[in-house]
């Protein structure tokens, strides 16, 4: 990733730092894969290296500005056909701004009005494509659920999101070895699951030990998202900071089965 603190005389990095981990995040929700995510962002970041002109608005204004330019280069044929994972359309089987809309407004907190700014049309057909994307994920396939968190709270609140969206879940688990049993013995087809357990004991590396036995989308929770959107080793592609929003969790579980279940989706086939 182009380090922007290094160049000479590059006095707005400190202002585009802080939201860099969570550029990462919407990107990779966007394509469906860390490194195709990653890649976005960096195209992104050699633009800016080059011409940092469109960021010469208010500090409040810098992240809308941002998340434009980012769309600017998945937009460009000659830079979006050089990201693995951005080339061409990537609104998939959603109908036009579906994803980006309801990514925009529901993960990453944008107002209708600033997602409209970054995505180039009104707040009205913001409105209009994020419940679009909703009601495809309201009638996507039932999927098997595995939730792996240690607080019994959180664990029936994210099961009532689930199953109010037509899922099924069919185990609930506290520690990573208990994380693991269940998941070879219920072959969950979706797993949400916290990053620290109580226990000590990691839901990361229960995820990846589920991983070799097939591929599983999933959503980690974490109340420091940045931790682990550094760009810099093998990271998750779904990321949920707590405390959460329903609306999050339905909006990245929808973006995490349509890629998951229509991987041309992310490649605009």
């Amino acid at each position: 990733m182009p380090d922007l603190g290094q160049k000479p005389g590059n006095s707005i990095a400190a202002n585009i730092a802080p939201h860099l981990p969570f550029l990462r995040r919407y990107a990779r929700a966007l394509t469906g894969a860390q490194q195709s995510g990653d890649d976005l962002v960096r195209a992104m970041l050699e633009r800016l290296l080059i011409d940092a002109s469109v960021l010469d608005v208010g500090s409040g204004a810098i992240k809308v500005a941002l998340y434009r330019e980012l769309h600017r280069v998945v937009a460009t044929p000659s830079d979006a056909a050089a990201v693995t994972g951005a080339t061409g359309n990537l609104l998939g089987a959603l109908p036009l701004g579906a994803r980006e809309a309801l990514l925009l407004t529901s993960v990453e907190g944008f107002s209708h009005a600033d997602a409209a700014a970054i995505l180039g049309c009104s707040a009205e057909e913001i409105v209009a494509a994020a419940q679009a994307a909703n009601d495809a994920v309201m009638q996507m396939m039932v999927s098997r659920v595995l939730i792996i968190e240690d607080e019994p709270i959180i664990a029936l609140h994210l099961a009532t999101i689930v199953e109010e969206l037509g899922h099924h879940v069919v185990a609930t688990a506290a520690n990573s070895k208990a994380a693991i049993n269940a998941a070879a013995t219920t072959k969950p087809e979706l797993i949400l699951a916290d990053i620290n357990l109580a226990d000590g004991s990691s839901g990361v590396d229960a995820v990846y030990e589920i991983l070799k036995s097939g591929e599983v989308p999933v959503l980690f929770i974490t109340a420091y998202p940045e931790r682990l959107l550094t760009g810099t080793r093998p990271e998750p592609t779904y990321l949920i900071t707590k405390p959460f929003e329903p609306a999050t969790v339905v909006a990245t579980i929808g973006q995490a089965l349509l890629l998951h279940r229509n991987p041309k989706a992310a490649r605009g086939g």
